[in-house]
């Protein structure tokens, strides 16, 4: 029996729009409990170093209010990991995270940050936070993750999804791959599998597909679709997109 897929929405870019003009709106809390009602089987937020779309009081309100899973993206800081520890969302998903990034380019560094990750990761799980870790899809992360004792990751389809868009069709199958077989070692590990970063209603129908993976975790473009056909329609045609393309799987 196939694994259902859960869609985590993430909420980021509503508070982009709102910082942009400066005061309260739009509330990336009323969206998350929109994106909730639409279908969202959780919300993800990223609370950044610099501040610049989520604030902390934004993340206290969705813990506070949120009737479904709460994914606290985060740098592993002294600064967060506290705030972390604080709030006790239902997941912390640990990136990385460079101030001059328009988005997060990349997986962590699991294998070279190794050590430094050992002691936020157990203040979490001691928090009662689930911990994910945000990593490529490949060999070497992937087992460090397992080691490291995390139980869950995110692997990074940005690099796939890319090649998609520029149609460029060798290097999409190549990545595809990649994913997949990342996916499938995981799961031998005793991973959960999530995936996120640049998916579209297309790419999402695909890598469903896959059916190791759990959960995908999807913003900018939902918040994008959503300025033009509305937030719920557009998590009604991503949640339609996941569905197909696990019952294709």
């Amino acid at each position: 029996m196939r694994q259902a897929l859960r869609l985590g929405v993430n909420v980021d870019h509503v508070a982009t729009i709102r910082n942009a003009r400066g005061g309260e709106l739009p509330d990336p809390v009323r969206a998350a409990h929109l994106a909730i009602a639409a279908g969202a089987d959780g919300i993800t937020a990223h609370l950044r170093e610099d501040r610049r779309h989520i604030r902390d009081t934004d993340m206290a309100r969705l813990a506070a209010q949120l009737t479904r899973p709460l994914n606290f993206e985060m740098a592993a800081t002294e600064e967060m990991v506290t705030l972390a520890c604080r709030l006790r969302p239902h997941a912390a998903c640990l990136v990385p995270e460079k101030r001059e990034e328009r988005t997060t380019e990349g997986g962590l560094d699991v294998v070279g940050q190794a050590q430094a990750l050992e002691a936020p990761i157990a203040r979490l799980a001691a928090a009662g936070c689930r911990v994910s870790l945000f990593i490529e899809p490949d060999a070497a992360p992937i087992r460090m993750a397992a080691r490291l004792g995390a139980p869950v990751i995110e692997l990074h389809t940005g690099t796939w999804c890319h090649a998609v868009a520029a149609g460029d069709g060798d290097e999409a199958h190549r990545q595809f791959a990649r994913l997949a077989e990342g996916a499938r070692l995981a799961i031998a590990e005793g991973l959960e599998v999530h995936a996120g970063h640049g998916l579209d209603f297309d790419t999402a129908r695909d890598l469903a597909r896959v059916t190791e993976f759990a959960e995908f975790n999807i913003g900018h473009f939902l918040i994008g679709e959503a300025v033009f056909v509305g937030l719920e329609a557009a998590i009604a045609t991503m949640r339609r997109a996941m569905d197909e393309g696990r019952a294709a799987g």
